[in-house]
């Protein structure tokens, strides 16, 4: 490992040359109380920042062993670590000049929630933090003056003030691991006492405004209806006391404006810890719920939704219901059975985004439309079954009928942002009213075998291709110019410079070179005829009689064995895209940070590459995907490094994903 001295002596060899020359610097350098790694070099002061990272041994560090040997405490100490750093950088960012992101220095911007972070990582060795550089240049001329400011006088500052436990605040410091810890026991009561969410008296649920996640000022505190209100006892904090909403279906009523559907946000971003000062510390929900709405137009791949879908008038099978535009029904249907797929125990509805249809029908359409011209089963007839008979508890927010309250064990009433237990009262009234019909069929939990269609896998050499056990007849590529028609002696035609092959069922994708086989022109790319097999198109088998070529691809057509991912790309929290093939997640409600849907992308991509292979279940390509995470953390998900700007996602949003890849 060289010293840090040596990365000066680096630094000032290359300045004033090509900005390229700034990629020798790559690599891991030692300084006083840490070590500097330079991950990867940007190519142009324009392109995306550099990746660098900072290692400090705990010896050094200094972090009591406590605050770091629970999961609980460690991910929150993790995240105290990032939002320190950040502060830091906020006062030396653009602070060294020059063109593009020249001075840029960037990490995970942490928002109200707490996540686990690729920016920082706590493990038994020490900490590391992940962060970006912008490698200053004049136009394109490597300006390495400003840059040894950024590496020997922005950097060790804040490196110093932020990740060594004798220059934090100590107090503050044991306040996020015991916040944490407490979160961490309150969900494990919620399990011993069978309970679904808690929401502790005194929280601010409201949000600052719809784009914000701030806590709004003045709002009304949130008070517990007497009848739900539990006490229970916290490690550090003690006594807390809220309202506590037992499994089953509880039902959120009230008129328009009084704070159902912000009791409902509430809670169900209670899957998430949140920092001290949010005012929903202590809102915690059943880890695995999950929100459902409509979502018209999504894709939807051999689910069984026949619990809420039958006897289609085109006699499609529900049973293995597929299409590329889902209707609000049809997707709220598949989004049922996937979430009982992905291992939920609650979930969260708001008539507001759902189907109507889906949802409830009424007595007297019942009676207009009987049930042998109807084959939509509505939510309200199987929400019981759900909880009785798979365990699947429902939260519920309604305020268009009455049909509702026959079903839920616990009524709340929002009034002016304060529940009101209206069950006993409500329950009276169903006595003198008809209740609605039931004439759902029995109810059945969905066999949960559905296997995947293996996906385009990265082949030796550079290309990625199909791997041929479905092409047996598909002619890929395509054409573009005279093949060099039939001429048998060399083949020289005019060489055909379409990117494409012959259709006898490659194994390939793009490789270079053809097959030499008669040397009939098929599948030559811009190789001109000629024998060399240096052509782009063919089926990459030039090796047996085209010498090989340049395959760039394909099964054998390449020879240099690196391995090439398929590209992502990820926009906010609308999508993500997978070797251009978008994925929609905005309707994903629990997803809250944009480096949640770039970790879904990453571990999506793995699962495509190194786990699909036409035989696994979903379920156990999620769970191959996951223990994957588990036991080795980032690395097996990126390339060279571990990139700073990835946050874990829930299980339940991985499944979402494979479910909406069209691909």
């Amino acid at each position: 490992m060289k010293t840090q001295n040596e990365l000066r002596t680096s630094l000032r060899s290359i300045d004033h040359k090509s900005y390229p020359a700034y990629k020798s610097l790559a690599g891991e350098w030692k300084f006083d109380r840490y070590t500097l790694v330079i991950d990867h070099v940007q190519g142009d002061p324009f392109a995306s920042p550099s990746s660098l990272h900072v290692e400090i041994p705990h010896a050094l560090a200094g972090f009591p062993e406590a605050y770091y040997s629970r999961d609980c405490s460690r991910i929150a100490l993790q995240d105290f670590l990032v939002r320190q750093v950040g502060k830091q950088f906020e006062q030396y960012n653009f602070k060294a000049k020059g063109s593009g992101k020249s001075g840029l220095l960037s990490i995970s911007r942490c928002g109200q929630a707490v996540l686990e972070r690729s920016a920082c990582q706590i493990t038994d060795k020490g900490v590391t933090v992940r962060f970006h550089v912008g490698f200053p240049a004049f136009g394109r001329t490597i300006n390495a003056g400003e840059l040894d400011k950024i590496l020997f006088d922005f950097l060790p500052r804040c490196v110093e003030s932020s990740l060594f436990y004798a220059r934090l605040d100590a107090k503050k410091v044991e306040r996020v691991v015991h916040l944490a810890e407490d979160q961490e026991a309150l969900r494990h009561i919620l399990k011993e006492e069978k309970l679904v969410s808690f929401v502790a008296n005194g929280s601010v649920l409201p949000r600052k405004s719809g784009v914000s996640d701030l806590p709004m000022a003045d709002s009304v505190p949130f008070t517990s209806p007497a009848s739900m209100e539990r006490t229970f006892e916290l490690p550090h904090r003690g006594k807390i006391s809220g309202m506590a909403i037992p499994e089953g279906i509880t039902l959120i009523v009230g008129g328009g404006y009084h704070g159902k559907s912000t009791l409902l946000e509430a809670v169900q971003m209670g899957v998430y810890d949140h920092i001290e000062g949010d005012g929903r510390e202590f809102v915690i929900t059943e880890e695995t719920a999950l929100k459902l709405r409509a979502e018209d137009g999504r894709s939807i791949r051999n689910v069984d939704i026949s619990l809420f879908i039958n006897d289609l008038p085109n006699k499609k099978d529900t049973k293995k219901f597929t299409t590329e535009d889902a209707s609000g029904s049809t997707s709220q249907a598949a989004a049922v059975v996937e979430g009982i797929e992905a291992g939920t125990r609650l979930f969260l509805i708001d008539e507001d985004t759902s189907a109507t249809n889906f949802m409830v029908r009424d007595e007297f359409m019942q009676q207009v439309i009987v049930r042998d011209k109807e084959p939509i089963t509505p939510f309200l007839e199987r929400a019981g079954d759900l909880y009785g008979k798979a365990g699947i508890s429902t939260i519920l927010v309604a305020g268009s009928s009455g049909a509702f309250f026959y079903i839920a064990d616990h009524i709340l009433m929002m009034d002016c942002y304060r529940p009101v237990d209206i069950t006993e009262r409500v329950k009276g009234l169903c006595g003198g009213h008809t209740a609605p019909r039931v004439q759902a069929p029995g109810f059945v939990v969905p066999a949960f075998d559905r296997v995947l269609p293996a996906f385009r896998k990265a082949q030796k050499g550079r290309g990625r291709g199909w791997d041929g056990r479905e092409l047996e007849t598909r002619n890929i590529g395509f054409a573009g110019g005279d093949d060099g028609g039939d001429v048998q002696g060399g083949g020289n035609g005019r060489g055909g410079r379409g990117r494409g092959g012959d259709g006898r069922g490659y194994t390939i994708g793009e490789s270079m070179g053809y097959d030499g086989e008669e040397e009939n022109g098929a599948g030559y790319g811009k190789g001109y005829g000629s024998r060399d097999g240096r052509g782009r198109g063919g089926d990459g088998r030039g090796e047996d009689r085209g010498h090989g070529g340049r395959g760039r691809g394909g099964d054998r057509g390449g020879q240099d064995g690196r391995h090439d991912h398929m590209k992502t790309k990820s926009f906010g929290l609308e999508s993500f895209t997978m070797d251009r093939e978008e994925v929609n997640v905005r309707y994903l409600e629990q997803l809250l940070d944009p480096e949640q849907v770039s970790a879904l992308a990453h571990l999506l991509r793995y699962g495509l590459e190194q786990v699909m292979d036409g035989r696994k279940t979903v379920r156990q390509t999620v769970e191959t995907i996951w223990n994957a995470w588990e036991k080795q953390g980032w690395k097996p998900f990126t390339s060279s490094f571990v990139p700073c700007g990835l946050a874990k996602p829930r299980i339940q949003e991985l499944y979402a994903c494979l479910n909406r890849f069209r691909g």
